[in-house]
């Protein structure tokens, strides 16, 4: 409980003169009312409002026949990772496109150039051309001590809809994707059951903390349909934050 909260919860309850002095037992029991009737925000609500500053819509667009008109070529997430304006996203996101823009979370919109990518790992790096006031970079966390069971939060524009949130769990560790034929498969990857769909591709999985752990990349589903079914996978922010060539920790 604050200390604001707690000198509120005193202040109200101590004696006017002449009354006896407040004791112990009766803070204790005035805390714990406040505690019994607080609602507190969820584990997946704090997570989300760490990240939300550092999650960013992307889309790309192509050219069109007439040579003038363009068309949108897909939509998906970013995450800021450094306050300069660099942002990690899908590889297959923006690739092909002509124009990249981006958008804030406070509703800044951008232009963005592609300046680096990391086929075997279907991550592209790039660079916001504008910067909003204050951008703030998401705190990275070493995959080194995650767990299958510990629960994450995917962040996304899933179909484009969004910033959309979506909580799970860590479902296993070290998997392989095969993207489609003659496409070279993903390993090393976190597989985790927050609901993720196209459009998430490129966002930050998080922990309760609010610490990206890795960049959701690819849904499995054998009826090969482009829907959630419960089996993500996320590049694990080490292999993703040397793309750039940064070590992350």
């Amino acid at each position: 409980i604050s200390c604001t909260l707690l000198t509120l919860l005193v202040l109200s309850l101590w004696p006017a003169s002449g009354q006896r002095r407040l004791t112990q037992k009766d803070i204790d029991a005035a805390v714990l009312k406040s505690l019994e009737t607080l609602t507190l925000p969820s584990p997946a609500s704090r997570a989300q409002a760490a990240i939300a500053p550092s999650v960013v819509r992307v889309e790309g667009y192509v050219t069109g026949k007439d040579g003038v008109e363009e068309a949108q070529h897909g939509v998906g997430t970013g995450v800021v990772i450094v306050d300069s304006g660099i942002i990690l996203t899908n590889l297959h996101v923006v690739a092909g496109a002509s124009r990249i823009k981006l958008t804030f979370s406070d509703g800044t919109e951008s232009g963005a150039s592609l300046t680096g990518a990391q086929v075997h790992n279907d991550l592209a790096v790039l660079q916001a051309h504008k910067i909003p006031d204050d951008l703030q970079a998401a705190t990275l966390r070493s995959t080194a001590d995650l767990r299958p069971g510990d629960q994450v939060v995917a962040v996304g524009f899933p179909f484009g809809i969004g910033p959309s949130v979506s909580s799970g769990v860590v479902s296993g560790l070290g998997r392989t994707y095969r993207p489609k034929e003659g496409q070279h498969p993903i390993g090393n990857l976190i597989q985790f059951d927050a609901a993720a769909n196209p459009g998430n591709s490129g966002g930050p999985l998080v922990t309760m903390d609010g610490e990206v752990v890795g960049i959701v990349t690819a849904i499995l589903n054998p009826s090969e349909q482009r829907t959630f079914i419960g089996i993500g996978f996320a590049v694990p922010i080490e292999n993703a934050a040397s793309a750039i060539g940064m070590s992350p920790f």
